[in-house]
Parts: structure tokens; sequence; C-alpha cells
């Protein structure tokens, strides 16, 4: 998953063309699909649904309507279900802004990086992972787990465990707290 919820080059992915927009039932299948897509090459975006259409932790994700018929058989060939698909929308997702809810706290002999609700603290000499944190969704006591106790560097990424929104922002404090520590050591 790329930095800021983007998957491209907002120019280049066609902001002012028109775009379709995947809806997915379940959050897990969204974080698969923006990983999938964007990894083949598709102008991803990634955000929040148009109001009209969310239904609570929701990431939709939008390819240049040309590209379409291409990107659903790749989802569809590798298992992520679509649960609807906008045509011809107009405009931008509304960004989750994942940069904007970065906040980093250096402790002296840790450092806490935050994104969103979601906290996760290592020890700056040897890049342990000390401390999960913060979010409400079921999955963060098994990512509790599967972290605390395990180096950065050696770490499941959490979006390979978690299936929820929770796992998805601590994905991305997992990626800002892996370059902090490539920066430390």
């Amino acid at each position: 998953m790329s930095e800021e919820g983007d998957g491209g080059d907002t120019k280049a992915s066609g902001e002012d063309s028109d775009r379709c927009v995947f809806l997915f039932e379940h959050f897990r299948d969204g974080m698969k699909a923006e990983d999938l897509l964007a990894g083949a090459g598709f102008h991803t975006h990634s955000g929040s649904p148009p109001p009209d259409v969310r239904t609570g932790c929701d990431l939709a994700i939008s390819v240049p309507a040309g590209e379409l018929e291409r990107a659903e058989k790749l989802l569809k060939r590798n298992g992520i279900g679509v649960m609807d698909v906008l045509l011809r929308f107009k405009g931008a997702l509304r960004e989750l802004q994942i940069s904007s809810l970065v906040k980093k706290t250096d402790f002296g002999e840790h450092i806490m990086v935050r994104v969103g609700n979601m906290k996760l603290t290592f020890r700056k000499s040897d890049g342990l992972i000390v401390n999960i944190s913060g979010g409400g969704c079921p999955d963060i006591p098994l990512l509790a787990t599967e972290l605390v106790g395990t180096r950065l560097e050696d770490a499941v990424p959490p979006a390979q465990v978690g299936t929820t929104l929770c796992a998805y922002t601590l994905q991305k404090a997992y990626e800002y707290a892996l370059r902090d520590w490539e920066v430390i050591r």
C-alpha cells in the first residue's frame, strides 16, 4: 500500500477524467484490491466512498474508466469480491489523509508512531516493538499478540494479519516506524 492512500500520481490517474469506483463489503477486500491493482500498474486512488454509498469503515478504490474491465478481471481472478462498481464517477474520492494522521513521539529510548487511533511503539536500540495500542476493531488483540516482542524488520506486516480499518492504519504506522528504524540504525 502506498503512502497517503494514493496508489499513483493523481495527475496520471485521471483525476479530472471519468473513473470507476470499486466498493467492497469487507475492508480487507479493499486493502487487498488496493495492493493488487497498484502492484499491477493501475492508476489507483483510494479513499472513502461517496457519502450516499458509504456503509461504515469503508475503503473504495478507483481506476480510470478505460481500465475497468481489466481491473475487474484481475480482482476476480484473485478472488477479491467486489460489492458494487460506480461507473463514470467524476471527481475524487475523499482522501483518507493518512499523512495528516501521522504523529511521532520520541520518548528517549522509544519512538511511538501514531496513525489515526492506532499506535505502535518500538525501542530505538534494536527496533523491538514494545507496544500496540488504540483502535476499537476486533482484530487489535491478535495484531498486538503478533507484533509485540518482534523486531520491526522481522514482524509480519499488520495488513497481512488484520482485516479492518484499524489494521490498515496500524499498517501505515508500521511502515512509518520501519522507515524511522532504517534511519536510526
